[in-house]
């Protein structure tokens, strides 16, 4: 098995790309050890000293390392803990639920920025190991969530407001603004 790695615009995160697929459906993001505990592949990888978080897409792995962490020392181990559980047979992860469903709103606007979102900004960050959920519209405002090498990127916020925010307005004239929640 060959595991290519790939720089994120996230200082902090390393996207991996094992070469298959990782998540059927969906997205998982795990933010501690605790939030792991339906995914065998996110434990192991936060048995490894350092790591601090643990983002699952379809065909990749972004792993974000802790403030005091070192790439150096950390890739080999992280490359080892995903060849490991690859070759295990346990699932990625237990029972597959889609994170990002937003929050079941269904009026057409709501249904037009969730289309925007899912056809032209997911495929663009996840190419650089993020996901960016959709979590809401209220009052011309529209709250996305930011997940995986996204989460805390420097360049989160410009990619926020000069890309997302610029898009969004230019086909809904009804968004005023874009957010970011946790």
């Amino acid at each position: 098995m060959f595991i290519q790695t790939e720089a994120t615009p996230n200082p902090s995160t390393l996207k991996f790309l094992p070469g298959r697929a990782v998540m059927e459906h969906g997205t998982a993001n795990f933010t501690s050890p605790d939030a792991a505990t339906r995914s065998p592949l996110a434990q192991r990888l936060f048995e490894i000293s350092g790591v601090a978080g643990v983002f699952l897409g379809t065909d990749f792995i972004a792993v974000t390392k802790a403030p005091d962490g070192d790439w150096n020392g950390l890739k080999p181990m992280v490359l080892g803990g995903i060849m490991e559980h690859f070759t295990s047979g346990q699932p990625i992860i237990e029972d597959q639920i889609s994170d990002t469903d937003g929050d079941g709103e269904s009026d057409e606007t709501a249904l037009q920025i969730k289309e925007l979102i899912d056809t032209r900004v997911r495929p663009a960050v996840a190419q650089d190991g993020g996901d960016i959920v959709f979590r809401g519209f209220r009052n011309g405002i529209v709250y996305l969530h930011m997940q995986g090498a996204c989460a805390g990127c420097p360049s989160s916020t410009a990619t926020l407001k000069h890309g997302i925010e610029n898009m969004l307005r230019y086909y809904i004239p009804q968004v005023m603004e874009v957010r970011a929640v946790d």
